[in-house]
């Protein structure tokens, strides 16, 4: 079935947008500025850039309004027929409530991971969603997987195995380098058993339910983007070492530090500007490819997105090219095809 040319831009907007968003977070992260002691320092705050995600987000429900009182004012039912804002819009916002603070603390979780790692890495390791989203949907949704979802997660188990090896090897050798790395890489592992939970109670509770994209992806920005702002109180006076409090402070999170770094860099302000918008874009597109077309064309066009990350990143000298993260990401994506049940016949039609 051929796509229409909003499914076209869709597609072509959920890869562009989620690929600047990870660029952005990364060359965020790159960044060597003078904080509050004047002392110059990489932006090491992802609890401030996954702030700025949830704002992104919050964007959604501000555009979501506008479109609404629009066409409402239109008086042709187009605010019926319009894809911004077609759906149930009567419904309990806090129902999307867990699914937002799983949100934040996965998020918050990787971006640490992020800082440590390598982007491509970021994004491929990320594919481990599948593996524990497999499990919990077994204990809590009542799923029986069959033979050809376990093979896409021992495939998926095996290429994770490959890109976690790659990363070690691409490295300099030195073992603080090598123990950040394997951190990073850890921690984006662990944060997807959050978003695997996140998944979960999205399909039990939110499915069906027809929400707007922009609007459910606005309200999950406002209990995020408070539930962060909430968090970053008591980050502020956790003391902790290098690399996890590399700030001015010292403490896993320093907002003050974090906006003076900002304010004093045009490059670092482009980038946080860049993570805002690109998000609310992705994720609007995300929310409505699922929506409009299916969960597995969202997966597709995910792995798209990593390769465009990974290329950025080799090159502009972001990280070496290992074959055996090749391989691993190979692995990977057969892995994930195989349990959505994407074959290469599919993927041709």
């Amino acid at each position: 079935m051929a796509w229409t040319n909003y499914q076209k831009l869709l597609a072509l907007l959920m890869v562009v947008t989620g690929s600047f968003n990870t660029l952005s977070v990364k060359y965020a992260d790159y960044q060597i500025v003078a904080g509050k002691d004047g002392q110059p320092r990489h932006f090491n705050h992802p609890f401030m850039q996954s702030s700025f995600m949830f704002l992104g987000e919050m964007l959604c429900f501000l555009t979501f309004k506008i479109a609404y009182i629009y066409y409402k004012r239109k008086n042709d039912d187009s605010v019926e027929s319009s894809p911004l804002t077609k759906g149930n819009r009567n419904f309990n916002p806090f129902i999307l409530l867990i699914p937002a603070a799983c949100d934040m603390i996965a998020t918050s979780i990787m971006y640490v991971g992020l800082n440590l790692t390598y982007a491509s890495s970021f994004q491929m390791l990320r594919g481990s969603v599948i593996v524990f989203t497999g499990f919990l949907s077994m204990g809590f949704l009542n799923r029986k997987l069959g033979g050809r979802e376990w093979t896409g997660i021992a495939l998926v188990i095996t290429g994770l195995a490959l890109v976690g090896v790659s990363d070690l090897l691409m490295n300099d050798k030195n073992s603080g380098s090598m123990n950040s790395i394997l951190t990073g890489d850890l921690l984006i592992i662990c944060a997807q058993v959050i978003t695997s939970v996140q998944m979960v109670v999205e399909e039990k509770f939110v499915a069906g339910l027809d929400i707007p994209p922009l609007q459910a992806v606005g309200w999950e920005g406002i209990f995020g983007f408070i539930g962060i702002c909430l968090a970053m109180i008591p980050l502020n006076y956790i003391h902790a070492y290098p690399p996890f409090a590399d700030n001015s402070q010292g403490t896993l999170e320093a907002p003050i530090d974090a906006f003076i770094q900002i304010g004093n860099s045009g490059r670092l302000l482009m980038a946080i500007i860049g993570i805002t918008l690109s998000i609310a874009f992705f994720n609007f597109a995300g929310i409505s490819v699922t929506k409009e077309m299916s969960a597995t064309t969202r997966m597709i066009l995910d792995s798209v997105r990593t390769i465009v990350i990974w290329g950025f990143s080799l090159i502009f000298q972001w990280q070496a090219f290992h074959y055996l993260q090749l391989i691993g990401f190979t692995v990977l994506l057969i892995g994930m095809g195989s349990y959505n049940n994407v074959v290469v016949p599919q993927l041709c039609m």
